[in-house]
């Protein structure tokens, strides 16, 4: 495997190195596995690194981190431990382990274990393959490489499924994500523990976690098709039914988020797995959204965003299909939404003016500032207080309405401002 770590980048090579060196000073050993591997040999790009150390995995990544002046977060627990290295670059790190699942479902009980082991306890033979750093060998116990070659996904047992059951998630996330299919022992298996109802007995944030890693794949709508297919929707909530309508939404929303991404892309990212959750939640009142997230956990601001996309009035929704109506208005009804609500709801109403208007607050006025501060309105003899907002506001609603465009127009708007008011 040397060849094809010689050709990852040089900061990605350095990085690797480093790690060797630490370990070679430690007298421990370490290897690359998992997911970095199985990219390495299909050539995908991946930054983040999966490090086994024979010993105490926590430890070496403290004096790695230290080393390195970077962050980490340490799961005792488990021997675990991420190192932050900057650039969208992460670390990985854990003792060689085995593990053993109490009951289905619940977290494993982690314990010391050889390479072998270490890599039986993962999910999928394209997953269970290990690259010494000493010597770059690669260590394929499980025949991971020829499930590559072959295009398939492999459970490496047959209880795989039932000793955690997330992994019926992560089977149809690569599955549609490098387009292989599920070997056929392994489907059957599968079909199994979703017979079972096994991800009821996971905990909502662990099935959340897959849930928004699912939605954030490439082209999602593929994992949901295959997801309806083989397991249905109760795992997120009882009562999502998707049809040909819905698929239509989707789409829609994706060529929104695509839309997005090209045309804006110094704005802040989007949360695109918010907006095709959304989609999958079309169907929900608020109570029923709101359940979700607190089963899932989701923060107060995915949860506050998710309900604005349904809140919106009638009379808002009306006021954005008009072709009469002042670019003021049109601020007063978007800018309090999340870009994420804001192509939601773009994607939702198919209406030529609808989308006009958004697509002119995304591009002119979103982030409009006026040139007059607090300093100008003192320097008029206006006494600070609640009123210094109310000029403001007067003030942006003119320069949005193109009544108002430089800093000495919004001068002689406020001085006129305040001679009407005396």
């Amino acid at each position: 495997m040397k060849k094809q770590l010689s050709k990852l980048s040089e900061n990605l090579q350095d990085l690797i190195n480093k790690i060797h060196e630490m370990a070679v000073s430690k007298k421990v050993k370490a290897y690359l596995v998992g997911g970095f591997v199985r990219d390495l040999i299909l050539k995908v790009n991946n930054l983040d690194l999966d490090i086994v150390i024979d010993g105490d995995g926590a430890k070496f990544a403290e004096a790695f981190a230290k080393h390195m002046g970077a962050r980490i977060t340490v799961h005792k627990n488990f021997g675990t431990a991420t190192v932050f290295i900057g650039q969208g670059s992460k670390v990985d790190f854990s003792s060689s382990r085995k593990e053993i699942y109490p009951k289905p479902g619940q977290l494993p009980v982690v314990s010391a274990g050889s390479l072998r082991v270490d890599l039986f306890r993962r999910d999928f033979t394209i997953n269970a393959m290990a690259i010494d750093l000493r010597y770059g060998k690669l260590f394929d116990y499980f025949g991971g490489r020829a499930d590559l070659e072959g295009k398939k996904i492999r459970i490496m047992h047959p209880l795989s499924f039932i000793d955690d059951p997330t992994r019926i998630l992560r089977a149809i996330r690569f599955e549609q994500r490098f387009g292989f299919v599920i070997e056929p022992k392994t489907l059957k298996l599968l079909k199994d523990a979703v017979k079972l109802d096994m991800l009821s007995k996971v905990h909502a944030h662990r099935i959340r976690d897959d849930l928004i890693l699912i939605l954030k794949e490439k082209d999602p709508i593929k994992e949901i098709r295959r997801l309806q297919k083989l397991v249905g929707f109760d795992f997120i909530a009882k009562g999502i039914k998707l049809n040909s309508k819905s698929y239509a939404f989707l789409k829609s929303l994706k060529r929104e988020i695509n839309w997005f991404n090209r045309n804006y892309p110094k704005r802040r990212a989007i949360d695109s797995w918010l907006i095709y959750l959304m989609g999958l939640l079309d169907s929900f009142d608020d109570k029923e959204i709101k359940s979700v997230c607190l089963r899932l956990g989701l923060r107060k601001g995915e949860e506050i965003r998710l309900l604005s996309f349904k809140q919106i009035s009638h009379a808002a929704l009306n006021d954005l299909s008009r072709v009469a109506v002042k670019p003021s208005h049109i601020f007063e009804i978007l800018e309090p939404l999340s870009y994420e609500t804001i192509l939601a709801l773009k994607a939702k109403y198919n209406n030529p003016v609808f989308k006009a208007h958004i697509e002119n607050f995304l591009e002119i006025y979103n982030g409009m500032r006026i040139f007059i501060s607090g300093d100008d309105l003192h320097g008029l003899g206006v006494v600070p207080g609640p009123r210094y907002q109310k000029i403001f506001a007067q003030v942006l609603s003119a320069k949005l309405n193109g009544l108002v465009r430089t800093k000495s127009e919004e001068l002689v708007l406020i001085k006129r401002l305040l001679r009407k008011r005396s």
